[in-house]
């Protein structure tokens, strides 16, 4: 499945015939690890199957240099696969979709990664609301809830170093006072305590990227 979506992604860039599919594959630019040319012809006949793919021409002879496009149909298969959240969730599912989403034109890798970090929040809100304490508590199932509410918190703290990775350009001093003050409208409105004002403000006028001033306000509306 993965190098479906990575032979989409090549394709959203721009028409390509197989044998630069294959070429493109075994130089890593897919994604994944370098793959053999011999991985594309089934993988690009079972997405033409399905309507994801189109391929020009009809000369067998000429097979390797007939240009295959991405189709409306794989653009939205694409995307949808982008923005969904593995589940269960690893960082190496995470690290394809992040790579591939900053090759496809027009894709905002920004705002992939916050549909995760919702995503993965939201699962650990469901968790903690569905644990039961006490002394009435089953001891295992508690123990394995506690494993997997950890697990995701260092998946989000990752996508938000992520975030700051795929953005290095530094921000300006406007924009570190634009983010203070929505952080105090927040504040003025009840969605942050005074300490976590003060602590927010602090990471906002020391923030180097971006990335680092959307971590201070993605849990916010």
């Amino acid at each position: 499945m993965d190098v479906n979506f990575a032979l989409l992604a090549l394709l959203a860039a721009g028409p390509r015939s197989r044998l630069r599919l294959g070429q493109e594959l075994q130089a890593g630019r897919g994604g994944l690890p370098p793959l053999s040319a011999r991985h594309v012809s089934p993988v690009l006949d079972q997405l033409e199957r399905a309507g994801l793919v189109e391929t020009g021409g009809a000369a067998a002879a000429d097979e390797p240099h007939r240009e295959s496009r991405i189709t409306a149909a794989g653009q939205q298969a694409l995307a949808g696969w982008l923005h969904t959240t593995p589940d269960p969730v690893t960082g190496d599912e995470l690290i394809l979709r992040l790579l591939l989403a900053r090759q496809v034109p027009g894709t905002d890798v920004h705002e992939v990664i916050q549909v995760h970090r919702r995503c993965l929040m939201q699962r650990m809100q469901r968790l903690t609301q569905g644990r039961r304490g006490g002394p009435g508590q089953n001891l295992r199932l508690a123990l394995a809830s506690y494993a997997e509410l950890f697990r995701l918190d260092a998946v989000i703290r990752w996508l938000d170093t992520a975030d700051s990775l795929v953005d290095p350009m530094r921000v300006s001093d406007a924009e570190r006072d634009r983010a203070a003050a929505t952080l105090r409208q927040h504040f003025t409105e009840g969605r942050l305590t005074l300490a976590e004002l003060d602590e927010r403000l602090t990471a906002a006028l020391t923030a180097r990227t971006a990335g680092d001033l959307r971590c201070l306000l993605a849990d916010l509306p």
